[in-house]
């Protein structure tokens, strides 16, 4: 980076910081795609004067309101509602809802940042927003979840509409929440759209969106591994996270002939040395999904298997790590454990599971790496294919669901490779999904004025 463009990046990132402090995830988010972006964008003196990246950082609107509910005991419980509506250039706005302890404004203004390229890189009409509420499932009963989620709908659905704001699952948003979701806000519109997505397939939902995050990132590891003459046959794959991406993730690398050993959750991993199975993987679906427990349940079941209480799974040798749990799991010590036993490659299921400093060290290393906002675009791909099938008041096979998806993955790999292929060979993912994200978003607010 040339030292004008350096000068540009330094006070970008300066302001961001001065307008938006102590948001540190999303200053994380915006700082990768700037260090990306700036060399193309010195190039086209009207991007700069336009100030198109300026627009970008900024949400169009950020909806903030409280969620009264009672619980079980008759206790008033408030929690904190969030819609950052980021960018609407391409498309209505779309991402998901995550309900989790976690949740703050800067890790929402941070995921609606990066779905808005993730969307652009689906090549579907689709724009970038991201909601949720500090209120956690866990431990909840599915009365209290049902109320919560109708107090929450009962603001949020002034907001969202087929042609406006459609929202999605995330962590802690699953079949269950949608369901909810979708009811009350059936209930106060009186009208049946494709507002939701992640409904159920009786109702509106589409064949394969459980699937599609996991199913996405390993056809993106597929094009990945390929560009290195290699496959998911017969290679070690550490996976963390034991929810609907982890899940799925493990069961398509399965299928197309890995080994995967672990699988983790916030209290800490299991590592099984002779891989799942499919029935291992059945009880894993029935373990999260049914009865709602813990990944220390797997070793009771499965003895072979061990678990680490309070770990992540990085220190485990395998050949392909797949992060599929939460922002900032791979630290600059597990990128480091993670290389040095032999990983070549890291396929992001989460956002931005990795920090900066192990990013640097994989690329560095000249590892496969992917960012999130490409290999698990997969999940969001299918949401807008399931507003497709809403409009057109269809519903695809899972074949053709199948087909349509794999198709996207590809598509987003090429694009990664055409922007983001560097001198030397090596193939910059970050640099491609970020420049290829841009460019599309950036081009339609430009020819739509200073809005």
């Amino acid at each position: 980076m040339d030292k004008q463009t350096r000068q540009y990046v330094d006070k970008f990132m300066a302001e961001l910081i001065r307008k938006n402090p102590g948001e540190k995830e999303f200053h994380q988010a915006v700082s990768e795609v700037v260090e990306s972006v700036a060399p193309y964008i010195m190039k086209y003196p009207y991007l700069r004067e336009q100030k198109v990246l300026e627009r970008m950082v900024e949400p169009e609107r950020v909806i903030m309101f409280r969620v009264p509910w009672v619980d079980d005991q008759g206790e008033v419980q408030i929690n904190r509602g969030f819609r950052v509506q980021m960018n609407s250039a391409i498309g209505p706005y779309k991402g998901g809802i995550r309900f989790h302890a976690s949740v703050t404004l800067s890790i929402m203004k941070f995921l609606a940042f990066e779905q808005t390229f993730k969307n652009s890189l689906t090549t579907l009409p689709m724009g970038g927003a991201k909601g949720g509420s500090d209120f956690s499932p866990r431990g909840k009963s599915d009365a209290e979840v049902m109320r919560f989620c109708q107090s929450f709908m009962s603001e949020l659905f002034r907001h969202i509409g087929a042609d406006t704001d459609v929202p999605a699952g995330d962590i802690g948003v699953g079949g269950r929440e949608v369901g909810y979701l979708f009811g009350q806000y059936k209930r106060l519109r009186d009208e049946f759209t494709g507002t939701l997505t992640g409904k159920g397939q009786y109702w509106g939902g589409s064949r394969l969106r459980p699937e599609a995050t996991g199913y996405g990132a390993c056809y993106f590891a597929q094009e990945m591994l390929a560009t290195r003459g290699k496959s998911f046959e017969g290679q070690t794959v550490c996976i963390s996270g034991a929810g609907n991406v982890a899940q799925y993730a493990a069961q398509k690398a399965m299928r197309l002939g890995a080994k995967v050993v672990t699988l983790s959750d916030s209290d800490g991993f299991m590592y099984d040395p002779e891989g799942l199975t499919e029935e291992k993987l059945n009880f894993v679906f029935e373990l999260k999904n049914i009865r709602r427990g813990r990944i220390s349940e797997y070793v009771k079941r499965f003895p072979s298997a061990q678990y680490f209480a309070s770990e992540r799974p990085w220190r485990i040798k395998c050949d392909i790590a797949m992060p599929c749990a939460t922002q900032n799991e791979i630290e600059k010590d597990d990128a480091e454990r993670l290389v040095n036993n032999g990983c070549y490659c890291v396929t992001e299921g989460a956002n931005m599971p990795s920090t900066p400093e192990a990013i640097a060290i994989f690329q560095n290393a000249k590892i496969l790496y992917s960012p999130g906002k490409a290999s698990n675009a997969g999940g969001v791909a299918t949401s807008g294919l399931e507003m497709t099938q809403n409009s057109i008041r269809q519903s695809w096979t899972s074949e053709e669901v199948d087909a349509h998806l794999h198709r996207i993955m590809s598509d987003i790999h090429a694009a990664c490779i055409k922007y983001g292929t560097e001198e030397d060979g090596y193939i910059n993912y970050v640099k491609g999904a970020n420049i290829a994200g841009f460019i599309k978003v950036a081009n339609a607010m430009v020819e739509q004025g200073i809005v």
